[in-house]
């Protein structure tokens, strides 16, 4: 999808399977935001489950105020008039 980044889900978590702390994952998430206020992003993933994670490790991080674009890829990728790129930039 133009413009999308990508987060894993699991560079969010620590030990356990616990959310790192506010603060680190602060900063992990405003480097993938990269200049994007957390409120004009919008979080997708595949099928739309691990974007919910994203959503709430934003709120975790003190990041408020992003979308869910619950279709994710899946729904994206069904139309082929939607641009789509691949590749190191967005």
């Amino acid at each position: 999808m133009p413009g999308a980044r990508n987060h894993p889900y699991t560079t969010s978590l620590g030990a356990g399977n616990r959310f790192l702390p506010a603060a680190g994952l602060r900063v992990a998430l405003e480097a993938s935001l990269d200049g994007v206020p957390p409120q004009r992003a919008i979080v997708m993933c595949g099928s739309g489950v691990t974007a919910c994670h994203a959503l709430l490790a934003l709120e975790h991080a003190g990041l408020p105020g992003a979308r869910l674009y619950a279709g994710s890829w899946s729904e994206w990728c069904s139309d082929p008039a939607r641009p789509v790129r691949s590749g190191a930039s967005p």
